[in-house]
């Protein structure tokens, strides 16, 4: 392929060479449709092309920070004006934006070269990336596995050297799930520290967080320093930070009090594979000179789980209907994917009260949580419980297809609470480790520290206090040389 370096540079680094003139941006883009026509076909990682939108903007792109670096947005929530985003449902494929998100126009103005959108779940509720509208996303390392999800196909696009970096969205792990499964840096930032503006104040009730999909920990906090600035009306504002976050790659973050934890949060098993990573992580966080004791965030289990589907069922009913709205049609089960369409039923069938009861719940969690970092400075665990599935591992099974069709024709309240309970038994055993951070706020960020005897990745979820994600760039940065893995590169790329 042309500019073969193209593969091995971050987004740091692609920027400086456009910067230094050694490469141009037309040049760069040529490179990264590419790589696209070559190795997308195996993936379905990018599922809208605007290869002419990005040619016709390459001789006038902003001389930002990130001039002429190819990126994708997650097909799901940010819009682009005159692009459409699908949220993978049907009824939107015909919805065209008037407008762009407010993160849209600040990733253009950095001179971020969007060269088109990312594959993602319907409406981004499952942690893989298989869509019914269109083909499953699949893991560079290997093609036969899932990227993860929701934010699949940027991790997926990303790993696979399409573009070096990619935005994403986590209401519940959605760019944590995807770090691990493709060997990537996910952070999820301190809720309200991106905004959604102006088509959003939050999503999922505070738990959705909007950022990138990188290869290294420079790449996501030079992005973070783009999207950081909040907009009037924010409905949650983090802590402010001074100064740049790209300043705090590299800097000393000082001997800290870590905690970790080698279990699942929301289950009961995690993978030997997934332990030997956060074993690693230890040694080398101990070697680094911090202290790391067993300690976990304090935190009732069954109740935190419920609390997380009813919210997102009840977030999920009101977009089936607003989706509905919007394209004039009738809300009807033949719209959506049986797993939405039964989220959709739990959550309108769920009283106010109930909706409210667990929000309060969320919030005590959170001062409980927010306690526990007074003590530990940061938090250690395995991202996920497993290594990445096979695609398809997680589909709903024939017994469960049927119980949605039973439910569909007799959606009394009792059966649904009985649907809403086997979720928080079954439907979290591959992850159960990101949705307490998304209830609570707090930052955190996986590092693709293992790698399976397979050589699949594994990730390490890292998180801090609120307003910490300072202190979690300092962390990675010392981990990324410490135990460095940006010449790892996916099977795939050695057939070009």
């Amino acid at each position: 392929m042309r500019f073969p370096e193209y593969d091995d540079l971050d987004a740091t680094a692609l920027a400086a060479l456009v910067r230094a003139g050694e490469v141009s941006p037309a040049e760069v883009l040529e490179a990264a449709i590419e790589r696209i026509e070559a190795r997308n076909p195996a993936l379905s990682a990018v599922v809208e092309r605007l290869d002419a939108r990005a040619r016709g903007r390459v001789d006038e792109l902003p001389d930002g920070p990130l001039r002429g670096v190819p990126f994708l947005l997650k097909d799901l929530k940010i819009q682009l004006a005159g692009t459409v985003t699908t949220n993978s449902t049907r009824l939107r494929t015909g919805a065209v934006a008037e407008a762009s998100s407010v993160l849209a126009e600040r990733y253009e103005a950095a001179g971020l070269q969007i060269v088109g959108k990312s594959n993602t779940p319907e409406f981004g509720i499952m942690g893989i990336t298989e869509p019914a509208m269109r083909a499953p996303c699949r893991n560079p390392w290997n093609p036969a596995h899932t990227p993860g999800g929701s934010s699949g196909g940027s991790g997926s696009a990303v790993a696979a050297r399409i573009v070096p970096a990619a935005h994403a969205g986590d209401g519940g792990g959605s760019i944590r799930i995807p770090a691990s499964a493709c060997g990537l840096v996910g952070l999820k930032p301190t809720r309200g520290r991106v905004t959604m503006a102006p088509f959003a104040g939050e999503s999922w009730c505070g738990f959705v967080q909007e950022h990138v999909l990188t290869r290294s920990v420079r790449d996501s906090a030079l992005l973070l320093d783009v999207a950081d600035t909040p907009t009037p009306g924010e409905p949650y504002l983090a802590p402010p930070h001074a100064g740049r976050w790209v300043d705090e790659v590299g800097a000393d973050p000082g001997r800290l009090r870590i905690a970790v934890h080698r279990g699942s949060l929301y289950a009961d098993e995690t993978h030997p594979e997934c332990l030997a990573a956060v074993d690693g992580a230890v040694k080398a966080l101990e070697e680094l000179g911090h202290e790391v004791v067993e300690a976990c965030p304090p935190f009732e289990r069954a109740p935190m789980v419920r609390a997380y589907f009813t919210v997102v069922a009840s977030n999920v009913a009101w977009a089936c209907a607003e989706t509905a709205r919007a394209a004039g049609r009738r809300l009807s089960s033949g719209d959506f994917e049986p797993a939405t369409w039964l989220l959709s039923l739990i959550g309108r069938a769920t009283p106010a009260p109930e909706l409210i009861a667990m929000q309060s719940l969320m919030h005590r969690t959170g001062r409980a949580v927010a306690g526990f970092f007074q003590q530990y400075d940061a938090f250690v665990c395995p991202t996920l419980a497993q290594p990445p599935v096979e695609v398809g591992a997680l589909a709903l099974s024939k017994g469960e297809a049927l119980q949605v069709g039973l439910l569909k024709t007799l959606p009394f309240k009792a059966l649904l609470d009985v649907a809403l309970d086997k979720m928080g038994g079954d439907k979290l055993a591959y992850t159960p480790n990101t949705q307490l951070f998304n209830q609570t706020g707090q930052p955190a960020i996986s590092l693709p520290l293992h790698q399976s005897a397979d050589g699949l990745p594994i990730g390490v979820q890292i998180a801090a206090p609120l307003g910490g994600e300072g202190r979690l760039l300092r962390l990675a940065r010392q981990l990324e040389v410490a135990r460095p893995w940006a010449d790892r590169r996916p099977p795939l790329l050695a057939n070009g």
